[in-house]
């Protein structure tokens, strides 16, 4: 349909169900590209933001796709201990960090107050964990001793910092399209998640960084792998390919590049969760001032 809007998304349209529903759905595919679709069986209109691949294991310090060993999930207790899930079981040693173990690091570090609303380490709070790295501050998640590897597990400013970028661009683009049609986020039934996070992304956490809208929690549906299980229906039935053809035709695509109110608003975007702590009440009470 347009440039970086292709089979991938078609194919997780066509999973979602939202092409034959009549609510007003947003399917977002979190991945290299943030492609979004906002629309119902009536109308679909869709764009891509150059996210960047932090979600996606790759350009972090210890980035690593959804696989076993990876960390997906972390908590911070207030006396500084962290304690992880790792796919494949926590018998597994962690050889790394995937999307959504990133998402609940950054958003436990800022609940817990180590980071403030820029996404900077606050050296004021005394956390044993934070220390200054070879290059640059970073907070260590697992000593080299338990990791699966001869390297401690971390993440360091420059990767959070990759990871806000990459957030903003979502929230952002997801919110420009709503914008572009005469919509707020109140106006979404159905928010559909896509990509390689699976099942196991936290909402509440994607929320606090501000990747996702701070909306009713049963609107959310998770559908994994979006491109592969469109692909899948495509070839198990002719009328779900003759579904996705029916999509491609009824998809207007919206270039953000040529949108200045997404260039203007993408940098408000940039802080955790985000320059206007209104459109995120539930984590306004609590934001680190």
């Amino acid at each position: 349909m347009g440039a970086y809007v292709g089979s991938d998304i078609t194919a997780a349209v066509l999973a979602s169900g939202m092409a034959r529903s009549e609510k007003i759905s947003l399917l977002v595919d979190v991945g290299t590209n943030g492609e979004i679709v906002l629309g119902n069986r009536e109308w679909l209109i869709c764009c891509s933001a150059s996210a960047g691949p932090s979600f996606e294991g790759a350009g972090t310090r210890c980035g690593m796709r959804a696989s076993p060993g990876a960390i997906e999930k972390v908590r911070i207790h207030e006396d500084g201990t962290v304690d992880i899930g790792i796919i494949g079981g926590n018998d597994r040693k962690p050889t790394g960090i995937c999307g959504s173990g990133y998402i609940d690091l950054v958003a436990e570090l800022f609940d817990a107050g180590i980071l403030d609303r820029t996404g900077r380490f606050r050296e004021d709070n005394g956390c044993t964990r934070l220390r200054e790295g070879e290059h640059e501050p970073e907070f260590l998640v697992v000593d080299r001793k338990e990791a699966g590897g001869e390297e401690d597990i971390v993440i360091t400013a420059s990767d959070i910092a990759s990871l806000v970028r990459t957030k903003g661009a979502i929230y952002t683009a997801a919110e420009a399209i709503l914008n572009h049609v005469g919509l707020v986020w109140a106006d979404i039934e159905r928010l559909f998640i896509s990509g390689g996070f699976g099942n196991c992304l936290d909402v509440r956490r994607s929320i606090i960084i501000g990747l996702l809208p701070d909306i009713e929690s049963d609107k959310f549906r998770f559908i994994g792998n979006g491109s592969i299980a469109g692909g899948q229906m495509c070839l198990l039935s002719i009328d779900a390919l003759m579904q996705s053809k029916k999509i491609v035709r009824t998809l207007t695509y919206f270039d953000l590049s040529t949108d200045n109110w997404f260039m203007n608003t993408y940098t408000s975007s940039l802080f955790l969760p985000h320059t206007d702590l209104d459109k995120f009440p539930t984590v306004k009470a609590k934001a680190v001032k």
